[in-house]
């Protein structure tokens, strides 16, 4: 993984534009948007025409803007604690 990418999952994630690749339930892949909310297991995401709750467990992300993928289940924690979690997983 390179640095960039590095420092960006121990960024903020609220502003963000992200699409869901993949998801457990159908109705959410391809879907575009917003995040809003994040929480342990949920993004809030302002879609075109509402916002939606995604299960984080389960999903693929793409950050457009950053050109990331990333595995939802990876960024399974508190958006408080991602810096020591992830910081702790990424550095080995």
């Amino acid at each position: 993984m390179n640095p960039q990418t590095k420092e960006f999952l121990l960024s903020e994630f609220i502003g963000e534009t992200v699409r869901v690749q993949q998801s457990s339930c159908r109705d959410y892949q391809g879907l575009e948007g917003k995040i809003l909310d994040e929480t342990k297991n949920t993004f809030l995401l302002q879609a075109r025409t509402s916002r939606k709750r995604i299960p984080k467990q389960g999903s693929t992300f793409y950050f457009p803007e950053r050109k990331v993928e990333v595995q939802g289940s990876q960024l399974v924690c508190r958006p408080e604690d991602r810096t020591k979690l992830l910081g702790r997983k990424l550095r080995n």
